[in-house]
């Protein structure tokens, strides 16, 4: 029998157990790893690029976890071009923002 009584009965997730979020990375690869590799990648993300490169993001447990990420991509031959630790607490269209953006200057005019 359930004890509805529970004050934290309606949070789930990391705050119902007192927990940091998971940490949050962007592991860029060099070329395009088609769709069928989405599953070998535990749920994380991935995204081809205009570039030639593949994206691959989300959440990854611990330390561990993310280096055996890393020695998987390696055993195949995979190359790894950047890993880029995301603010686990900031939304998902922040972390999608250029690290160094362009001067925004509409009228063209130069200094």
């Amino acid at each position: 029998m359930a004890n509805d009584d529970s004050p934290n009965r309606a949070v789930s997730g990391a705050a119902a157990t007192g927990r940091a979020p998971l940490p949050q990375y962007e592991i860029r690869v060099s070329g395009h790893l088609g769709s069928r590799w989405a599953a070998w990648f535990d749920g994380l993300d991935l995204c081809t690029e205009e570039d030639g490169s593949t994206v691959i993001r989300g959440a990854v447990a611990d330390q561990a976890a993310l280096h055996g990420l890393l020695q998987r991509l390696r055993d195949i031959g995979i190359p790894l071009v950047s890993l880029t630790p995301l603010d686990p607490e900031a939304p998902a269209d922040v972390a999608d923002l250029p690290i160094h953006p362009k001067p925004n200057n509409p009228s063209g005019a130069t200094s």
